[in-house]
């Protein structure tokens, strides 16, 4: 196992996967810095990103890969893998030809928690395109 100073100040990289085999992958927009989503990635999608320039991910709840795009056609071209310090968080740069949540937004972060105290969200975006054009089967 490679010592703190190698992962943090290294040339190696050495992503560090948790006990489930995944690491956290944040998609952000290349251009201007938007964070698109958060999704994770296991060690075969973290390959499959990394030959192919297009993010591949790891589906938790359906335990498979899946292509960002695959249905939908809104494929992420990375630009840059950022590593952050500890080796157990990834940012990709992501080049987007259009909006990235399933729901229709160009972001998931799409909504805001209130700042009057209240357990309430408000938008803070509009949607971007039409999901059930997008996902016909």
């Amino acid at each position: 196992m490679a010592d703190k100073k190698q992962i943090e100040e290294g040339f190696e990289f050495l992503p560090k996967f948790d006990d489930n085999g995944l690491i956290t992958a944040i998609a952000q927009d290349a251009e201007n810095g938007k964070v698109l989503m958060v999704a994770y990635m296991n060690k075969e999608a973290l390959d499959l990103t990394v030959e192919t320039g297009k993010a591949t991910y790891f589906s938790r709840s359906r335990q498979k890969l899946w292509k960002k795009g695959e249905q939908s056609g809104h494929i992420q071209q990375v630009e840059d893998i950022l590593v952050d310090c500890d080796q157990d968080c990834l940012i990709l740069k992501v080049k987007v030809d259009q909006g990235q949540c399933h729901v229709g937004y160009q972001s998931c972060f799409y909504r805001a928690l209130e700042k009057d105290g209240e357990s309430k969200l408000k938008f803070i975006a509009e949607k971007v395109y039409d999901p059930k054009e997008a996902y016909k089967k």
